[in-house]
């Protein structure tokens, strides 16, 4: 059985609350990800997803100079290292989630994308039915 820490990416952009939109937003084109975790003194306050960048800060009209935590999203999802793939595939589906930061402790270790979780036959065959689930449903992107 696998855990989340066997398949979870360890190497992960992050930002502060305090930085601002227009920064986190380059972050993402420059590493093709749409989703930066926001910690602060090591623990994750939420993350930033383009999707909150063009809800929350463009149709509102912040400016790309509003700091991050004026647009992040805060009540996140998260798995333990030690959580079984299994069930945080399941947690995924349930929540409507597409990316699960791994923490300790508060602390981020890691996060992990659906296809992350698709390490196996019937692992996989569980990711492609949570992701299935979220793109037919109303979606909550963090």
């Amino acid at each position: 059985m696998q855990m989340m820490k066997d398949v979870m990416t360890t190497d992960v952009e992050t930002c502060s609350p305090d930085d601002n939109v227009e920064n986190a937003a380059k972050m993402m084109k420059e590493h093709h990800i749409g989703a930066i975790p926001v910690i602060q003194e090591n623990n994750l306050m939420g993350m930033i997803t383009d999707r909150d960048i063009v809800v929350r800060c463009i149709a509102e009209g912040k400016s790309e100079s509003s700091p991050v935590k004026e647009v992040m999203t805060t009540n996140i999802v998260t798995a333990e290292p030690d959580m079984d793939i299994e069930e945080a595939a399941k947690l995924m589906a349930s929540r409507q989630i597409r990316r699960l930061p791994v923490v300790e402790n508060q602390q981020l270790a890691g996060i992990a994308a659906l296809k992350d979780l698709a390490v196996d036959e019937q692992t996989d065959a569980k990711a492609s039915f949570a992701l299935n689930e979220i793109s037919e449903e109303r979606q909550v992107h963090h």
